[in-house]
């Protein structure tokens, strides 16, 4: 998550409690029971071969930011890539990772990287996370670009608003959600980020202009209340 002091003002679709405060450690619990290593691995497994990455030369140098607790470098190391590292905010996602590759503990608008050091950079939820829009996709995506290598492709997958999206929501904020606990723990999520998750969510165009300033779209996907984006760095 940014760490930026500048919240984006958005007007929040769900009720919240007057003294509601935000609290990270909530929302990495959350997150950590919303699904399993082993569900979150296929799920990625499923984005990837839809944006074509099992296609991908294996010995290509990939960069996830914002990979929390290593699953997508697990993911992309069950498909035979090997020289993968990742990055994300929290030591304490970082640490859940036992796998061989480093976990870079840093900001992603500021990676402790070297100019066109990589072919690819993926990220799977992490970019609606960003608190100040759009200063700080600007600096992220301006980061990516940095860091890829002339030809590289930046990958993200990102809640998007659909009508499935909606429908999601308005089951998660009725007492329905205590009666399954990935819903629970998806309302939780989503309590705990409402300001940059709402915001994001009604940014569409002014994103999708904002990522074409640095790449050239390949596949652009919207369903199911996510963006599936591949594209190459201009």
């Amino acid at each position: 998550m940014s760490n930026s002091s500048t919240r984006s003002s958005v007007t929040l679709p769900i009720r919240l409690p007057k003294d509601f405060q935000p609290n990270w450690d909530v929302w990495e619990s959350a997150y950590l029971r919303f699904s399993t290593p082993e569900q979150e691995r296929r799920k990625f497994h499923r984005r990837y071969r839809q944006l074509g990455v099992t296609e991908w030369p294996r010995d290509l140098e990939i960069l996830e930011i914002f990979a929390g607790r290593g699953n997508g470098l697990v993911a992309l190391s069950e498909l035979g890539f090997t020289r993968l590292d990742g990055a994300d905010l929290s030591p304490r996602l970082a640490a859940e990772y036992q796998g061989p590759h480093t976990i870079h503990v840093c900001d992603c608008r500021s990676l402790p990287l070297p100019d066109s050091s990589r072919d690819a950079v993926v990220v799977q939820g992490g970019l609606h996370h960003l608190i100040n829009l759009p200063d700080d996709l600007n600096h992220t995506l301006a980061e990516v670009r940095r860091v890829l290598r002339p030809g590289g492709r930046f990958l993200a997958v990102e809640p998007w608003h659909t009508p499935f999206l909606g429908f999601v929501h308005f089951i998660a904020f009725t007492p329905f959600r205590k009666a399954w606990k990935k819903l629970d723990a998806l309302a939780t999520m989503i309590e705990h980020e409402a300001e940059t998750y709402f915001n994001w969510l009604s940014r569409p165009v002014e994103i999708l202009d904002l990522i074409d300033r640095f790449f050239v779209s390949e596949k652009t996907i919207i369903q199911s209340g996510k963006l599936l984006y591949l594209g190459l760095r201009k």
